[in-house]
């Protein structure tokens, strides 16, 4: 069962988090050892790609229920919260953009591929949780084109590009490691990276007014704590959004076990649902 997801403002995180990057890395200039930060940031990333696969098992947890993501590649429904359809591992949605981008990126690898017909549709529901042009077809034919090696590998880009890079080049930029990344990642799958109340960058913001990022010269795991305490006041503005498990029994476990390099065996619970990597 895929999670509601409620992303209330999907915009070009290129553009939220490429200006900020810059601006944090002069405060990291004047407080911190940068060459040093670097290092250590190289080794433990959580674009590692088994810290991703981490990564992306700790989201599905909480998106679907399963460590599996890899299954979720057919994954389609509308989970009644306004944005159409929900898709994919990631939960691209129809009526946010997301999904639209995908498919136009799915065609550019593989021009008449089977969801390509659809684009007139998904550019008019755009916007909308409308279904017009779409319905079971649509879904019949995602799930179709979900057992297209082109196709994963476009879920896979997207993702990268709109979420999974943005939030790893920020957290790293802020002086986090592979939990803080996390943090960021996860934040930015739920929310978006926006400046609306819940959105990632407003949430960066509620933080950077309680506590230093490590960039800065402050302590990590203080830093986290107030950005984990923002992102669940952040959570609580929406009803889908009210239980905070994925982090007060996922991110604060970790962080409260000082794992900041987000190294297994790991144990949490999403949901009342009990999880474990132990590799």
């Amino acid at each position: 069962m895929h999670r509601p997801q409620h992303r209330t403002v999907r915009i070009a995180l290129a553009a939220l988090l490429v200006a900020a990057p810059a601006t944090v890395a002069a405060a990291g200039a004047a407080h911190a050892a940068p060459t040093a930060a670097v290092v250590q940031l190289k080794a433990v990333g959580l674009d590692d790609p088994h810290k991703k696969d981490i990564a992306m098992q700790l989201v599905s947890s909480a998106e679907n229920s399963s460590l599996d993501w890899k299954s979720q590649y057919k994954y389609i429904e509308d989970i009644g919260d306004g944005r159409g359809y929900t898709a994919g591992i990631i939960g691209f949605c129809s009526g946010t953009g997301d999904m639209l981008d995908l498919v136009v990126h799915y065609t550019d690898l593989k021009p008449g591929n089977v969801l390509a017909k659809y684009l007139p549709a998904l550019r008019k529901v755009n916007g909308t949780e409308s279904h017009a042009g779409l319905g079971s077809a649509f879904e019949k034919d995602w799930a179709t084109a979900a057992k297209d090696g082109v196709f994963q590998r476009a879920q896979n880009d997207e993702r990268d590009r709109v979420y999974f890079n943005p939030a790893v080049s920020q957290a790293k930029a802020d002086g986090l490691r592979a939990l803080g990344q996390f943090a960021y990642y996860d934040a930015i799958v739920m929310h978006g990276g926006g400046f609306d109340p819940a959105g990632f960058g407003t949430i960066r913001k509620n933080a950077l007014k309680k506590a230093k990022s490590p960039a800065q010269g402050g302590d990590e795991a203080t830093y986290l704590k107030a950005f984990l305490d923002a992102r669940k006041a952040a959570m609580k503005l929406e009803e889908a959004h009210s239980d905070t498990s994925r982090v007060d029994t996922e991110q604060l476990v970790f962080l409260n076990a000082k794992n900041f390099d987000l190294n297994p065996p790991l144990k949490w619970k999403v949901y009342g649902d009990s999880y474990a990597i132990n590799s």
